[in-house]
């Protein structure tokens, strides 16, 4: 603005001394409109410029909002395609989920999965699937003293305890260790299970220097098994639980010896953790008549 001035205030002094005082006063004037025209339009360009620079400010801010918009869609969708809820007793499941789940009940003996009608049908019959399959891998089934049952999603061996303890005894026989190690390799090939191994007696009383009763013969036996699996083949202590049940559950009537050895066993119960079975889903082709 000053460069302008400054020549335009020379020509009017210039003029000043040739042109009538009307002609000058009336060229001052020019000059002071112009000189107003230029400092308004001056601070119309300022005002403008801020406005300006306020709306970038916004639009900016817009734009981190949408993408931080766009990071949490992402998220929650990854989130969403490994998720497993529960809406009251009806299990939901997402699409990943539920690819994972066909494709496990695509191996499954179509005569058997013919009687799934629920989606907690098919859930039931993927887990068991699994389940029977590790179990077949191991031969544990090559003994009358193991008996294998699959109620819903859990699977229970239960185990003679001729094949595991002498009379009274917690420690476990050393010719049940080839059979441990069998079990061992069944919950070590599905890391989404977790085990309970389950102490059972007879209703004949027992009392020594080392046991109590049959509460805690059961516990101990129970314990034996835990910290055998845990330290000598490796199973995560954090998915074992070991517990005693004493005489309260038996299978028979405790009136005979053979129903007596009936009720002396060991338990096991293996628990499917649902989320991380989906997770680990794995995509062997064998068949198992379930």
């Amino acid at each position: 603005m000053n460069k302008l001035i400054l020549p335009t205030a020379i020509v009017l002094l210039a003029l000043s001394s040739c042109v009538s005082k009307k002609d000058y006063v009336s060229l001052e004037q020019k000059y002071n409109d112009t000189r107003s025209t230029l400092q308004k339009t001056t601070l119309e360009k300022e005002g403008l410029e801020a406005k300006f620079a306020k709306i970038e400010d916004r639009v900016a801010n817009y734009y981190k909002k949408i993408n931080a918009l766009k990071g949490d869609n992402v998220t929650l969708q990854n989130e969403n395609d490994v998720k497993l809820d529960m809406v009251g007793n009806t299990a939901v499941i997402s699409t990943k989920t539920r690819a994972l789940l066909n494709a496990t009940l695509a191996k499954v003996d179509p005569s058997i999965l013919a009687d799934a009608k629920t989606l907690k049908d098919s859930l039931n019959l993927a887990v068991a699937y699994n389940l029977k399959k590790s179990i077949a891998a191991s031969d544990l089934k090559g003994s009358n003293a193991i008996d294998i049952n699959i109620n819903q999603t859990v699977v229970m061996i239960s185990i003679s305890d001729k094949l595991l303890f002498n009379t009274a005894s917690f420690k476990i026989k050393r010719g049940a260790h080839a059979l441990l190690k069998k079990l061992a390799g069944v919950i070590n090939s599905e890391p989404s299970m977790e085990v309970m191994i389950e102490g059972h007696t007879d209703s004949r009383t027992i009392s020594n220097d080392v046991v109590q009763d049959n509460w805690d013969l059961s516990v101990k036996r129970a314990t034996s098994i835990v910290r055998i699996l845990e330290s000598k083949y490796k199973v995560d202590g954090s998915r074992l639980i070991a517990a005693g049940r004493g005489a309260t559950v038996p299978l028979v009537e405790n009136n005979s010896y053979k129903n007596r050895a009936k009720n002396r066993r060991t338990r096991v119960v293996i628990l499917p953790n649902l989320d991380k079975f989906f997770a680990l889903l794995s995509d062997n082709p064998t068949e198992v008549k379930l």
